[in-house]
């Protein structure tokens, strides 16, 4: 008798390799998109703007969303998350992406014509349909989803909205100012920080925003600006106010330790200094050779948390990704897969 034909037989993946072949943007279920520009708005802050394919649900972006991007390096599937600046009628979406990695900066280096794959939009860091009167905060990166909110609150017709943006390298500042000389409901607070330092404090807003406390504001940006603006709007008595995203998981380089866990060996330890020398003090014993970052030996998986390299300082918020052990400190609770 002949087996009956099952669908689920075929492996998706198979399918996508087929289809790949013929054209990159073809896939099963896959959301990918083709670059159609990388364009430097300030160094190393870059709008990268993509082209789905079908299987993007583009009328289901809501301003202020994000997306992950994949891309594969070093033959590892590497993720990060980027604000949807912008969505346009034909499809196209455009992304702000700060470099402060390898994965940004690869991004940043893609060609137009190139391939990604994308999630669906995600996230609800999203106006309030009925929010008349926006504050809307941004620091560094945290401007891309907080431009995505204020072109939402011109649509949505919000009586008025306070811009208030900390930068350092004015980008995008070009694209606010113009939107604030159009609009009269907008309010445009600009401050470099770089000639100008300055942070969020309740005096600061006090002399800026009339009617603080009636405002429904979005903040978005650096830790410390937002740990401020969570307590200021505290003391103000109107917390549920404030909507707030964080991009990255919270870090804490002053702390003395952090608490890492070894995934398969089910055990937990307390890290101070680089991770290879808390794990053996915690008597450990991953496998090591150089102990300088060189021979790769120390190489593993971080499954979670985010570490800052002992040489670069760079810090590294993502999942699944490739760690060297001795130059590599916690800089939050960390899950390694030993």
């Amino acid at each position: 008798m002949l087996a009956r034909y099952q669908p689920q037989w075929i492996r998706e993946d198979f399918v996508d390799f087929v289809l790949e072949q013929v054209n990159p943007m073809w896939s099963w279920k896959k959301a990918k998109a083709q670059v159609v520009a990388v364009e430097a708005v300030a160094p190393d802050f870059y709008q990268v703007s993509l082209l789905p394919n079908t299987h993007f649900n583009t009328q289901q972006i809501r301003a202020g969303q994000n997306l992950l991007v994949t891309l594969v390096l070093e033959g590892v599937h590497q993720q990060r998350s980027y604000s949807i600046m912008r969505s346009h009628l034909n499809g196209q979406i455009d992304l702000g992406v700060k470099v402060q990695g390898k994965v940004s900066r690869a991004i940043s280096q893609l060609n137009v014509g190139q391939v990604i794959e994308i999630s669906q939009p995600q996230g609800d860091f999203i106006l309030a349909p009925a929010a008349n009167r926006v504050l809307l905060i941004a620091s560094g990166s945290g401007i891309t989803a907080i431009y995505a909110l204020l072109e939402q609150a011109l649509r949505q017709q919000s009586e008025q909205i306070d811009v208030v943006y900390f930068t350092r390298d004015d980008a995008f500042h070009a694209m606010l100012q113009q939107v604030a000389d159009q609009h009269e409901t907008v309010r445009y607070h600009h401050i470099n920080t770089a000639q100008q330092p300055q942070h969020l404090s309740l005096d600061f807003l006090n002399q800026r925003i009339s009617d603080l406390a009636q405002c429904q504001v979005y903040a978005c940006g650096a830790s410390a600006m937002m740990h401020a603006a969570d307590d200021i709007f505290t003391q103000l008595g109107c917390r549920d106010r404030l909507h707030m995203e964080y991009f990255q998981t919270q870090v804490d380089e002053s702390l003395e330790a952090q608490p890492v866990t070894f995934m398969r060996a089910q055990q937990q330890f307390e890290a101070r200094g680089n991770l290879l020398e808390s794990a053996e003090q915690a008597g450990l014993r991953p496998a090591h050779g150089c102990r300088m970052g060189i021979c790769n030996t120390c190489t593993c998986t971080k499954v979670s948390g985010s570490t800052k390299n002992i040489l670069t300082g760079e810090i590294d918020h993502g999942s699944n990704t490739q760690i060297k052990l001795c130059v590599s400190q916690a800089v939050s609770p960390v899950v390694i897969n030993l």
